[in-house]
């Protein structure tokens, strides 16, 4: 396995395990993490893709944005855009306050429904990952 295909693994291992770690969030009732954590992996499984083809230094951390870039190369991508934008959302409404307009914390606005939604986005993406990347 070249450098390339060895860090596009690892980067792919650890979006799987985030997928884990939003499964159980969503378990224990944390929505807001499960959702958050959701979105690590979907990112980090786009990430391998790009690491595979060489790139470096991927600054973004936008769902859409790496999802496009992958799609240049793996156009069956573009059909996961609306879970992408969906994660995108999420990256920073589930951590912080004042994302949420009103009085309510990320604690208090995301639910079961919520996580679940990302989880299935993440896991689409995770898998068409781990097909393109190993088929």
């Amino acid at each position: 396995m070249d450098a390339n295909m060895q860090e596009a693994d690892r980067w792919l291992r650890q979006g799987e395990r985030d997928l884990v770690s939003a499964q159980n969030s969503c378990r224990s009732g944390d929505f807001e993490w499960a959702c958050f954590q959701a979105q690590q992996g979907a990112e980090k499984a786009l990430k391998a893709l790009l690491y595979a083809r060489g790139y470096r230094k991927i600054l973004t951390h936008s769902v859409y944005e790496l999802l496009r870039e992958v799609s240049q190369f793996e156009p069956s991508f573009l059909e996961l855009k609306g879970g992408a934008k969906a994660l995108d959302s999420a990256y920073i409404m589930a951590r912080y306050p004042d994302s949420i307009v009103g009085n309510l914390t990320p604690s208090e606005y995301y639910d079961r429904e919520d996580a679940g939604e990302c989880i299935e986005y993440a896991d689409s993406i995770c898998s068409a990952a781990r097909r393109a990347l190993f088929q």
